[in-house]
């Protein structure tokens, strides 16, 4: 029998490895803060361990949170295809897709949340619920007695113009917790009637995805997956998602192509056992691609890992991320700390990284995406003075100790 919470294990991190990054002040700071919650129990529950930025996300803070002095756990809730299913859909809804949400499928995704809450141990002071899978199990706990803690909801997704039914059905689970975080003041509804905290995600400078890598590893890793480092190179890191737009940025850059032959685009992403879509929609993006040896379609199946995706990062001449909606979108902080010029769709989180003209290009369409790409193509020196903007704008406002200080601030507040 499968477990309905699993615990995660995660590596060992000290908050004084980030000083050269944030300075010695700040880790001082942080450090004092953190004495304040010192032996106090966190749990974070999310839906799945790899493939996606709350599991990124996690594999950082909870360690840190541990060398704070911070007793903190990260358990991922057990679901099945169905559920995951029915969680994908609630979630797309959230973001605004008009598709239906049937009393049947609320009849799968109690079903299941009955199960956590029946299999919830307590015993801490603070619960993160991490996104819309274990949202109703608090308040099913509540039913037969509080079980403790202060609850805190983070949603991870743009919810700014949420389909209405999905949207009423979570709310007044939500409205259980005694707080909830969102990435952006663009998306914290207006009728919530409980305290509202607005944390953007960070990037971990020292994690194997973002620590400095040399010419040789970067050229190694290029040409074992078949990519000609001698021919310029645009990337886009994320799911194969119909929201991340992979066949829009098939579409511009075969318009880039027919000025530029010799360029090569490549996707990275992780399949994520809680999205059932990813599948389905790799396939649908090979069919875009048709067969185009020039288009190379990466994943964690064909083992690339956190390494891999680091160093095509490094490379790349132009990081993607053409978006039609984003949460937040951390492969834009990643590029931007490596230097690298990012053109992105002009939605969600993404405005909250990039100046548009100053660190990078915000775009609205296929044919501006385009042309962004063929302007940065011909001017290098451009995209050299954005990336050094960007990286500058990450360390100061996306590096993990920043979240950790907003962390710890909203705890103290509750």
């Amino acid at each position: 029998m499968i477990n309905i919470f699993e615990l995660i294990p995660v590596g060992q991190k000290s908050i004084s490895d980030y000083s050269e990054f944030v300075g010695e002040e700040e880790i001082t700071r942080l450090k004092a803060l953190s004495s304040r919650l010192a032996g106090a129990r966190v749990l974070n529950l999310s839906s799945t361990a790899f493939g996606g930025g709350v599991a990124e996300l996690l594999h950082s803070t909870v360690p840190l949170m541990r060398d704070l002095g911070i007793d903190t756990e990260w358990q991922v809730v057990e679901g099945d295809e169905e559920f995951f299913t029915i969680t994908k859909l609630l979630h797309n809804c959230l973001q605004g897709l008009n598709a239906p949400w049937e009393p049947e499928m609320v009849e799968v995704y109690l079903k299941k949340n009955h199960q956590y809450a029946r299999s919830f141990s307590n015993g801490f002071d603070y619960i993160v619920v991490h996104d819309p899978q274990p949202v109703a199990m608090y308040p099913i706990l509540l039913e037969d007695g509080h079980p403790g803690g202060k609850w805190v909801w983070r949603c991870h997704i743009d919810i700014s113009e949420p389909k209405t039914e999905a949207w009423e059905f979570v709310k007044d689970y939500i409205n259980a917790y005694d707080a909830a975080i969102f990435t952006s003041s663009a998306y914290a509804p207006t009728d919530l009637k409980i305290p509202e905290s607005i944390m953007a995600p960070t990037i971990d400078p020292v994690s194997p995805k973002n620590s400095e890598l040399g010419t040789e590893a970067v050229d190694f890793v290029l040409a074992n997956y078949g990519v000609d480092t001698g021919r310029p190179v645009l990337l886009q890191v994320s799911r194969f998602d119909p929201w991340k737009d992979p066949l829009g940025v098939i579409d511009a850059y075969r318009i880039v192509k027919e000025k530029v032959p010799g360029v090569q685009l490549v996707f990275i992403a992780s399949m994520a056992h809680d999205d059932p879509e990813g599948m389905h929609y790799y396939k649908v993006t090979a069919e875009k691609a048709e067969g185009d040896p020039d288009i190379h379609l990466l994943t964690n199946l064909e083992g690339i890992g956190n390494t891999g995706v680091n160093a095509f990062q490094r490379a790349a001449d132009i990081v993607l991320q053409k978006s039609l909606k984003e949460g937040f979108g951390l492969t834009v902080s990643e590029a931007l700390w490596k230097g690298r010029p990012v053109i992105a769709g002009n939605v969600g989180g993404i405005p909250l990284q990039i100046d548009n003209g100053e660190n990078g290009y915000l775009v609205n369409s296929v044919e501006e995406c385009a042309d962004r790409i063929l302007q940065l193509l011909d001017n290098p020196e451009i995209g050299k003075e954005m990336g050094r903007r960007g990286r500058e704008k990450v360390r100061n406002k996306f590096l993990t100790p920043r979240e950790l200080v907003d962390y710890i601030e909203l705890f103290l507040s509750l």
